[in-house]
């Protein structure tokens, strides 16, 4: 059970025990995302070639999907606090052995503990997120803590390629390790914390999770996250590197902000009158990609999708929440997150050999498309039983 004050539906939401918990999730991703594209160059300079090179990435993206199933089974039997530790240390303690080789066997075993790491993390901080905040404003908390974790991503992708082409890389691995150790030192703070399982915005729904009334909003946001992979893994290589990486600036500045908006304005308004124009907007702004070699277009396209994708982050989540534990549904939406990108990343690749880079992202901009009729369904409130 929670032995926390939660905050009255009109008080701040930022209460100590939420940004404790911001600071933890904050530390270990931060340190994720400063070797999240370090590590592949890494292994590349131990003469790894690209096939070693994009084993790295996915094995790492195959332990985060597998440890994000256990969660919810860790957090009954073992607690936030333990369950976020663990997080943290399989994100940081692993990667302080990388600078002993650069060899493909060590740099893959510590994708895979960081991985995992990562899958932990993810999942217990979002439901320990959701716990914190009142349900009343469950969409506008859970649009702050999308702000704290997606300002690791801002900076630590671009500062972790950078400090390794100007310090060389033994300092970044260092470093991407003791970041998410340090952040042990906010989850000894935080107060003990059981998961509520029947902590749920609907209270006919306490207690249960049912599928059937998250598959709706599970693939809009799968197929919302399939283009996230599109577009990160190949935006570099259909245009210009340089422009690719002014277009993902924009995009990930815009998804946090809008993330936050949204949790606002689902609060008051209710998260499913988001989903259309989120869907909208998102879809535009991968069509807008068509045009990779145009500046205006491939940055005010990224700028749309990093809106809409924020929307559609906030308003899915806030979605399922009302339909089911914290713990499951977290579970359930980072799952979605993580294998909608690899889903993407590696379709696309296929793909794209026999058509093209437009055709290909013409063809993912229908995908997002074509989530409409589900928004426009609404999924009736199970029975009470």
């Amino acid at each position: 059970m929670l032995t926390h004050p939660m905050p009255s539906p009109s008080g701040s939401l930022l209460t100590r025990p939420l940004l404790l918990a911001m600071a933890a999730a904050a530390s270990g991703l931060l340190g994720f995302y400063l070797l999240f594209a370090t590590m592949p160059l890494y292994a590349a300079s131990g003469g790894a070639g690209e096939t070693g090179v994009g084993l790295t990435t996915g094995a790492m993206m195959l332990s985060t999907v597998l440890l994000e199933l256990a969660v919810p089974w860790l957090l009954s039997r073992c607690g936030y606090r333990a369950v976020l530790a663990l997080g943290l240390v399989l994100l940081g303690l692993p990667a302080l052995l990388l600078p002993l080789s650069a060899g493909l066997p060590l740099v893959i075993a510590v994708a895979l503990l960081r991985g995992g790491g990562l899958g932990i993390l993810v999942v217990a901080g979002t439901a320990l997120a959701a716990e914190l905040v009142p349900a009343e404003r469950r969409g506008e908390g859970m649009g702050l803590y999308g702000v704290a974790v997606g300002v690791p991503s801002v900076i630590g992708l671009p500062l972790g390629l950078w400090a390794a082409g100007v310090l060389g890389f033994t300092p970044v691995l260092v470093v991407g390790g003791l970041i998410p150790l340090a952040g042990l030192v906010t989850v000894l703070a935080l107060p003990a914390i059981a998961p509520e399982t029947g902590k749920t915005g609907d209270t006919e729904n306490a207690g249960t999770f049912e599928l059937r009334v998250q598959v709706r909003p599970t693939l809009i946001f799968a197929a919302v996250t399939l283009a996230v992979g599109v577009l990160v893994t190949f935006l570099p290589l259909a245009g210009s590197p340089g422009l690719a990486s002014a277009a993902l600036l924009a995009q990930s500045l815009g998804t946090p902000l809008a993330r936050w908006w949204a949790g606002r304005i689902g609060d008051g308004h209710g998260s499913e009158r988001l989903l259309v124009p989120g869907i909208l907007v998102t879809a535009a702004g991968v069509a807008l990609q068509v045009w990779a070699g145009e500046p205006v277009a491939v940055v005010a396209g990224m700028a749309m999708f990093g809106v809409g994708f924020g929307v559609l982050q906030n308003a899915t989540l806030a979605l399922m929440l009302e339909r089911g534990p914290s713990g499951p549904v977290s579970a359930l939406w980072n799952l979605a997150y993580d294998a909608g990108m690899g889903v993407g990343a590696m379709g696309f690749g296929l793909f794209i050999g026999h058509t093209g880079y437009p055709v290909g992202f013409a063809v993912t901009a229908a995908l997002v498309a074509a989530t409409l009729p589900l928004a426009l369904k609404r999924t009736r409130p199970m029975a009470h039983r």
